[in-house]
């Protein structure tokens, strides 16, 4: 049974992209078939994957739109066993020509519908923002992974995250649940790194995973190769962690 997961966060620069890439990337190695869903419409997830987003003739666009099925907008990615359907500035108007359209916050469902079932694990890129390309990720998937930064306004917005969460399940998706928060751009030279990591932990518990991400140079680096991190430097410390974290995830998913 495929398990569609939405990483989400209307916060910008919290490594929510690096985490797509990174836990798609490490899922599809370990011998899980994956597909990267980009919905977000500046496309950093798919030239992360070494796909040219300008050449891009058929984007996940069309899929919502209705003028494509999944199955004919996925492209193989750089990492065996991974594909992707990608993005590309056309996806910005889809907001607005959605607008008027029946049913607008489940066409990515709908779509999801028909997806070959031999995918063990979707993951969803979604837009730094909960406008509707957001709620229609929200609507599609099983549940909803969360990065937030080590930083002193990691828990800004959140609040309102939550409460969109919390409506889609009343509304669009009662079988949504939040399958964890991933803490991200930690740095251990300061102390207010550990200082967020406590207070996220008060507001989430168990749900915080104990893998954390720290901040790494070849992280950054590595989407300007078009390379998840694992091709592009495998032995460094950003690698060793979305590894690290990918195993804790693949734990709990067959544990539970």
């Amino acid at each position: 049974m495929t398990k569609i997961i939405a990483i989400c966060n209307q916060k910008g620069g919290v490594g929510k992209t690096s985490t797509a890439v990174s836990l798609s990337s490490c899922l599809a190695m370990e011998g899980k078939k994956s597909l990267l869903i980009d919905l977000d419409p500046q496309g950093n997830a798919t030239s992360g994957l070494g796909i040219d987003k300008t050449a891009v003739q058929k984007s996940i666009y069309y899929a919502l739109l209705g003028e494509s099925s999944l199955s004919q907008l996925i492209l193989e990615s750089c990492v065996t066993n991974l594909f992707i359907i990608p993005s590309n500035e056309n996806l910005s108007g889809s907001e607005v020509e959605l607008v008027g359209e029946l049913g607008r916050e489940g066409k990515l469902k709908k779509a999801l519908s028909q997806l070959d079932p031999s995918f063990e694990f979707v993951i969803i890129d979604c837009p730094p923002s909960l406008g509707l390309l957001t709620v229609n990720a929200l609507t599609g998937a099983n549940s909803v992974l969360i990065p937030i930064q080590c930083e002193y306004y990691a828990l800004e917005g959140l609040g309102q995250l939550m409460k969109t969460i919390n409506l889609i399940k009343d509304n669009l998706n009662s079988a949504l649940e939040i399958e964890g928060i991933l803490m991200t751009m930690a740095d251990y030279r300061t102390n207010l790194t550990q200082q967020v990591i406590e207070e996220v932990k008060k507001h989430f518990g168990e749900k915080v995973y104990n893998t954390i991400i720290p901040r790494n140079i070849r992280l950054s680096e590595a989407p300007g190769f078009g390379k998840p991190i694992f091709l592009y430097d495998k032995d460094s410390e950003g690698a060793k962690k979305y590894k690290e974290f990918t195993k804790e995830f693949l734990l709990f998913n067959v544990s539970s």
